[in-house]
């Protein structure tokens, strides 16, 4: 008896028709990305995929070609703890930043000997003898080169969030985490803290500052704090903004990223949330940390 799958088996057949194969012919599938991208949109307006779909899919596209270093936060913008801090300057700083993991060093800023995160810090407010070493966990030590691909991967693989970046000469250029790289295929990603669009424009935070809407107008936040955004430093031009994004953005003189800050009539401005170059949502607190609170504020 010969064997089922013999060299005498014929091949399976084409099933496509003439007419298909010569469509294919004439009409070869892309052979770039930004032919690709361009299919994707052709598909959305044939109604085969919608536009939350396009845009996932051209977000992992265009990934491809992105390493840590085109979407790390640069070192000089990195939160990290001092280990040799006191705890109350460690807890001021956690609920500050509201990260929920931070890089520790020692001595200089270069030494990452750990990552903290900051649930694991209540443990030593409940158990004060507990040593904070003891409660780092090891740091992840990516290139700068490192395709955001491959390091997606790693990130699921390790069951790691966060990594610091370094560059060719091996120095700390900055870090990078899961939410990063994540957010390149499905644009910005808010948390918790985060307000909806339609809850407000200006709330109290408990460390006495204040999250703004980068939509708010700055006739809004000038009122609000009791400052004259409208005329500091550059009068001729700052009323022709309709919101306070767009004013800091010009001030700054590029496009703010998170984690940036601009001090400006009395007020510091820190990007929390950004989306499509844009601002969503700015930290704001006062040069002056006795001055009175804003006006009108809500609470979160």
């Amino acid at each position: 008896m010969s064997a089922p799958h013999s060299a005498c088996t014929p091949a399976r057949q084409d099933k496509r028709s003439f007419l298909q194969k010569l469509a294919e012919f004439l009409h070869p599938g892309p052979d770039s990305a930004d032919e690709l991208i361009a299919t994707l949109a052709d598909a959305q307006d044939n109604h085969i995929i919608d536009n939350d779909s396009r845009l996932m899919l051209e977000g992992v596209i265009r990934m491809a070609d992105m390493s840590a270093g085109d979407v790390m936060l640069a070192a000089p913008r990195m939160d990290m703890l001092d280990i040799n801090a006191p705890f109350e300057e460690l807890l001021h700083q956690v609920i500050e930043t509201a990260h929920s993991r931070f890089p520790v060093y020692e001595g200089e800023r270069e030494n990452v000997i750990g990552l903290l995160l900051a649930k694991d810090l209540l443990k030593l407010q409940r158990a004060p003898e507990f040593n904070l070493r003891a409660l780092l966990r090891a740091p992840v030590f990516v290139p700068e080169s490192k395709g955001l691909n491959d390091l997606l991967s790693q990130f699921r693989d390790n069951r790691n969030h966060l990594a610091i970046v370094i560059d060719e000469f091996g120095r700390m250029a900055g870090l990078i985490t899961i939410e990063d790289v994540l957010e390149q295929i499905v644009g910005e990603i808010e948390d918790e803290f985060d307000i909806a669009d339609d809850e407000g424009d200006i709330f109290g935070l408990p460390d006495r500052s204040y999250r703004v809407s980068g939509d708010s107008a700055p006739e809004r936040v000038s009122e609000a704090f009791g400052v004259d955004l409208l005329t500091a430093n550059d009068s001729a031009e700052a009323p022709s903004f309709e919101t306070i994004g767009g004013l800091i953005a010009h001030r700054m003189g590029h496009v703010p990223r998170r984690g940036e800050s601009f001090h400006l009539a009395g007020l510091r401005f820190v990007v929390l949330h950004t989306r499509g170059g844009a601002v969503r949502w700015f930290k704001v607190s006062r040069d002056d940390a006795s001055a009175c609170a804003p006006a009108a504020a809500d609470s979160p």
